[in-house]
């Protein structure tokens, strides 16, 4: 019967008492009495990544073998794993159980030098790395993506230094100032259908081409209620005072022709100091969160106001919302739509025009792109009555106008 084997734990042990186990990568040794052991470590103790760092050399009559638990030729299973040998006293029968180190002991032949550690390019990125494994090692479906890959990026910069190559022929020939008056020329001649309010062609009365509901909501209309009572409480001294100080004509004359009905009347008022916003936004360059606080402006309607009429931009660190030429456009829109509204669906181009600071021809276009039907003013010679009113009215009638563009052809010179 065999005897019984128990096993002791060993305290913790000093470096120097660990096993070693060693493996030779070019077979097996026989004779292991002839083989010279040495063991090293790293000088540096106070280098946590050098501390631990162990060398050993075993050598023979015909051949030198080294192995080290750092570097390329290493086994990585050091750091993955924790070995242990268990030593055997046969006279008490007990074992005694020791950690280990592994080595991986490779041949070295002298006179070749060896490189430890191949030196690696670092001036190559990721992207770089994985294209060289790809090459070496990937498949064909991925060496095929990758030269894809590289020809349209050669071709990307083609285009671009191209592109630059055009930009800067074409600065050098009209100017740097030139092309900035262009563009912002061609930006205040934008499409204008881009910034009209919700159109409905297929609606059956003229109230609900553009709705009201896309002017305010709801909530938006209520909380007009304090301001349009103030307006409501204006006196006609008070009107003619702002008259003179060349205040808003659309915005004085919609106050002086309240209607008597109570509901007309809180209607008119609320969007006719809606409106009055509207017209003192379209020429500012710029707003803050302080913009209608002198007027009573509630929050809600100048968050409104800054989210659809503004455009944001940075500055110094800081966001700025900006009045651009197409958000002034856009402004006139809803300043159109909105005097439609109060004013049974006819509005008077001409004072709007001049409120907003825009040319006759522009709101005229606006109009037009509206579909409202335009009337021309009478051109007669003044009546008994009074004198003529000159004013161009735009009012909204079913079917909506479509016009044509006109376009315009030189004439021809008469050859004498």
């Amino acid at each position: 019967m065999a005897a019984a084997c128990s096993l002791v734990c060993c305290e913790e042990e000093r470096e120097a008492d660990k096993a070693v186990i060693v493996q030779f990568s070019n077979g097996s040794v026989k004779n292991t009495d002839k083989l010279d052991f040495t063991f090293y470590k790293n000088t540096d103790e106070s280098n946590p990544r050098k501390k631990s760092r162990r060398m050993l050399v075993a050598e023979s009559d015909r051949l030198s073998y080294v192995g080290n638990n750092f570097g390329t030729g290493s086994l990585k299973c050091n750091n993955l794993c924790k070995y242990y040998v268990g030593v055997l006293d046969k006279q008490t029968m007990q074992m005694e159980v020791h950690s280990a180190q592994l080595f991986n002991m490779q041949p070295v032949i002298p006179g070749e030098t060896t490189e430890t550690e191949k030196s690696q390019d670092t001036s190559q990125t990721y992207r770089d790395k994985v294209d060289s494994l790809i090459e070496a090692f990937g498949t064909n479906k991925q060496k095929r993506a990758l030269v894809s890959r590289r020809l349209n990026q050669v071709g990307s910069e083609t285009l671009h230094q191209a592109v630059a190559k055009a930009a800067n022929t074409v600065i050098d020939q009209k100017g740097l100032e030139a092309l900035q008056q262009e563009v912002a020329q061609t930006e205040s001649q934008g499409d204008l259908a881009l910034h009209l309010p919700p159109c409905h062609t297929d609606a059956d009365r003229p109230e609900n081409v553009y709705l009201f509901d896309d002017l305010l909501s709801p909530v938006e209309y209520e909380a007009l209620e304090a301001a349009g009572s103030k307006m409501a409480a204006l006196t006609p001294a008070e009107l003619q005072t702002m008259r003179d100080n060349g205040g808003c004509l659309c915005v004085v004359k919609q106050l002086e022709t309240l209607p008597s009905d109570d509901e007309a009347r809180e209607k008119r008022t609320r969007c006719t100091y809606y409106l009055s916003l509207l017209l003192k936004l379209a020429r500012q360059k710029s707003i803050t969160r302080k913009f209608g606080q002198e007027e009573g402006c509630p929050r809600i309607i100048q968050n409104k106001l800054m989210r659809t009429f503004t455009v944001e931009t940075f500055n110094n660190g800081r966001v700025q919302n900006l009045v651009s030429s197409s958000m002034r456009a856009k402004v006139a829109a809803y300043c159109l739509t909105l005097l439609l509204h109060i004013s049974h669906m006819t509005a008077d181009l001409t004072l709007l025009h001049r409120d907003l600071g825009v040319t006759e021809a522009r709101m005229v276009e606006l109009a037009k792109s509206m579909g409202l039907t335009l009337i021309k003013p009478a051109r007669g010679k003044a009546d008994e009555a009074g004198p003529r009113d000159d004013h161009r009215q735009a009012s909204l009638v079913l079917p909506l106008v479509k016009y044509e563009q006109l376009i315009e052809r030189r004439k021809r010179k008469k050859m004498r």
